[in-house]
């Protein structure tokens, strides 16, 4: 099973992320170079505050899906717990005329739903398939429909 990442080095790895998307216009480098990023600001279930998580979607049917994979580690994200106790989020997605910013309503996928969806997922990322496997949660999807 994966550990837990360090919530430092976590922070600075998504700081890193965060500026270098919203500087080129929604594109990052490195690993993530050929991945589709969108930014996810949720509010903080406990603090109320705004939280920013990078992450990676896909567009299957016409939906806007995301991942709570938190690369199989034995607890979802942050984000997810966010989601579930406050579904209105905002997000920044990259787009060749620049950042498109909309505020969205996220919709967790019921487990028959999410069992549909995630072979998808896994065909068109096999890494999600290798976090599934690290761990025995079943790794959420949200829907995240514009409000």
């Amino acid at each position: 099973m994966s550990q837990i990442p360090d919530a430092e080095t976590l922070n600075a790895f998504n700081t890193s992320i965060i500026d270098e998307f919203r500087a080129n216009g929604g594109k990052v480098g490195g690993q993530f170079a050929e991945a589709d990023l969108l930014l996810l600001t949720t509010t903080g279930a406990k603090s109320g505050r705004p939280r920013v998580s990078p992450l990676a979607y896909f567009r299957i049917d016409g939906r806007l899906l995301i991942v709570g994979s938190f690369a199989g580690a034995p607890v979802s994200p942050a984000w997810v717990h966010n989601l579930r106790a406050n579904p209105g989020a905002h997000v920044e997605i990259g787009s060749p005329a620049g950042v498109q910013a909309f505020d969205v309503t996220a919709r967790e996928l019921p487990p028959a739903e999410r069992d549909e969806f995630f072979p998808r997922i896994t065909a068109a990322s096999t890494r999600f398939a290798e976090y599934q496997s690290k761990t025995s949660r079943v790794i959420p999807l949200f829907e995240l429909h514009r409000s």
